[in-house]
């Protein structure tokens, strides 16, 4: 008996430094104005405030659902759980959805579903509470599944339209792709699973607080490290449709369009540009006088997207500094023509080279050797 009552301290002392590392990582969100893992990123300020919310969330979580672990009459235990559980699906679950929506910046998607799709477990868990009953968790545990795959069904739409939209934008994916948010999906996923089954027993309990813990650092690193994409309103303003130009504007606006190709050549090609680290397609539709608008639908014409196009000469400035390496008979890493090709990142490098030539960098190089 008391070595039970001593392992329950524990794990008390423990839930409760949960709970702060929770309000600790909200107060840096909201607190701190500059990253502390990455600073040289900007992250979204939307991501930024909506993740401090959650973790607010889970701080209060553990407030409200701390009577479970201190009183002693069943009765008064399932009542607290079953409250505890309502405010968990009024928060923390549309808080969670809201996480993995906002995480996709190609446009800022409405909010709405998620109420719709938490409203069922609210109604449900509500019932519960003034029924005093848990008889009604089998609805609870069937609404959960169909939640969880229309979840994934969504997310898998959502992060294919987010990749075309980074590739049509940006030359480098580093720090913008969030293929991660499934990991978060799954994490979250398997934490409400479990909860929502009521399994008994401290290893059940030590196991939600450790997946707790993993989301919190977890979720602080992914905030950190996404890069803000978010385009100015003087860029969005630039794609003015065609019919509010005036016919001399308009005429003006055709030639630019019907030049991007030339432009392109002089602007890019010939000034080496595609070097320049980031560089997306809003600040090359300003270096050669366009907007983003004719720019994106001058690639899309072509078949390729602008990262394709990017990459294309990066890859074809790495051969050419490859060759006069080996004609010059210098010593050279491919990391480091890589770096002097434009790509920070060799793991992106690697895999634009791949996507282009069919084959790794090095493996081409053997073969043109043989």
């Amino acid at each position: 008996m008391l070595e039970q009552q001593v392992l329950k301290t524990i794990f008390l002392v423990f839930y409760g430094a949960v709970a702060a590392l929770n309000m600790s990582a909200c107060l840096y969100l909201l607190l701190r104005r500059s990253n502390a893992i990455a600073p040289d990123i900007t992250s979204p300020a939307r991501l930024r405030r909506w993740t401090a919310a959650f973790f607010a969330a889970s701080a209060l979580s553990h407030l409200w659902n701390l009577p479970v672990f201190l009183l002693s009459s069943p009765s008064d235990v399932m009542l607290s759980y079953l409250v505890g559980a309502l405010l968990d699906c009024m928060t923390i679950g549309p808080l969670a959805l809201i996480l993995l929506i906002t995480m996709l910046q190609d446009r800022r998607r409405p909010l709405w579903p998620v109420a719709v799709g938490v409203a069922p477990f609210v109604v449900v868990m509500a019932m519960c509470v003034a029924t005093r009953s848990d008889a009604l968790l089998q609805v609870l545990y069937a609404l959960f599944v169909v939640l969880a795959v229309a979840i994934t069904v969504y997310m898998v739409r959502a992060l294919r339209q987010y990749g075309r939209w980074l590739r049509d934008n940006y030359a480098d994916l580093e720090h913008k792709e969030v293929w991660q948010s499934f990991v978060v999906l799954a994490v979250i996923l398997s934490g409400l699973g479990i909860y929502t089954f009521d399994i008994e027993g401290l290893a059940y309990e030590y196991f939600i607080q450790v997946i707790n813990v993993v989301l919190i650092f977890y979720l602080l690193w992914r905030v950190e490290t996404l890069s803000d994409l978010s385009i100015p309103a003087n860029d969005a303003q630039e794609a003015v449709d065609s019919r509010s130009l005036s016919a001399e504007e308009h005429d003006h606006s055709l030639s630019i369009r019907n030049s991007i190709g030339p432009l392109l050549k002089q602007h890019c090609e010939e000034s080496q540009l595609y070097l320049q680290y980031d560089i997306s397609v809003t600040e090359l539709a300003r270096q050669i006088g366009t907007n983003r608008a004719y720019l994106s639908r001058h690639f899309a014409m072509q078949g390729t997207t602008y990262n394709a196009y990017i990459n294309s000469l990066r890859i074809q400035h790495f051969i050419n500094l490859y060759h006069e390496a080996v004609t010059a008979h210098q010593s050279f890493t491919v990391q480091q023509l890589a770096h002097r090709s434009g790509f920070r990142s060799y793991g992106t490098f690697n895999a634009a080279f791949k996507l282009t030539k069919g084959m790794t960098a090095t493996e081409w190089m053997r073969s043109m050797v043989e």
